[in-house]
């Protein structure tokens, strides 16, 4: 069974099924994979250049840890990259329609053994044993206030030359070129099969609760978190995923 076997097609604004804020409901469940693949540019690429820096800086019996997960689609990924490695790999997320799918995937893949998801505040979890951990797209639907807080929860459970991975949507404070930045990206979603009416009433249902912050800025945060190595090693317009090393 292929990945797009098991996943719905995303016609949720299309139909004005969600007509009030974004939320990570079942409808959304239901078709996140197929939103994420066409939503998020060069998803694939970014997650094939995870996969490269665990397999050089990771120790057997470690945890990587993935805080937003949705449907697990990234974890899925890694330990296909990964099986020859002896590592574990934990979803967290606080919406339980997504985390039921990740299970049910886990399942069909047959990844019980080196899978596991779990409904939970990623903001106060535990994460034992972490190796690394993955914040892709998660951090921008915090309240601002929060974030530094929130890394320094992620820093103090890493061990010394432990990985965090952080992706996240950004604003350019260069006010023409972030224009141009999202209007490159809405080109992009209009390739990728969505229409004006689409990609304006999502736009509409996520303005109230993703706030993102500059490239600068996310990376203020994670070098006054006190990680010894802050790297950007990926961007693309509005776009950007950066790896820190403890």
């Amino acid at each position: 069974m292929t990945d797009r076997e098991l996943q719905g097609k995303d016609r949720l604004f299309a139909k004005k099924a969600i007509t009030e804020d974004f939320s990570f409901s079942e409808q959304v469940a239901d078709v996140f994979d197929d939103m994420l693949n066409r939503s998020i540019p060069f998803y694939e690429q970014v997650t094939q250049a995870t996969a490269d820096l665990l397999e050089r800086r990771l120790k057997d019996n470690q945890v990587i840890y993935d805080l937003g997960c949705s449907t697990g689609a990234t974890l899925l990924a890694l330990s296909r990259r990964l099986e020859h490695m002896k590592v574990r790999y934990v979803g967290m997320d606080n919406a339980v329609p997504m985390i039921e799918k990740a299970t049910r995937k886990s399942a069909q893949y047959q990844k019980e053994h080196l899978l596991s998801f779990e409904v939970a505040d990623i903001t106060s979890a535990p994460l034992p044993n972490a190796g690394a951990i993955i914040c892709n797209y998660t951090m921008q639907f915090l309240r601002p206030i929060t974030r530094q807080d929130f890394l320094q929860k992620l820093y103090t459970a890493l061990p010394d030359g432990g990985l965090l991975f952080l992706s996240e949507k950004t604003i350019s404070h260069a006010k023409q070129l972030n224009r141009e930045f999202i209007s490159i990206y809405h080109q992009f979603k209009k390739k990728q099969g969505y229409s004006e009416l689409e990609i304006a009433a999502k736009r509409e249902a996520l303005e109230n609760i993703l706030i993102p912050f500059s490239v600068q800025e996310n990376t203020h945060l994670l070098k006054e978190t006190g990680f010894s190595e802050v790297e950007l090693f990926f961007t693309w317009f509005n776009f950007s995923s950066w790896v820190a090393i403890k």
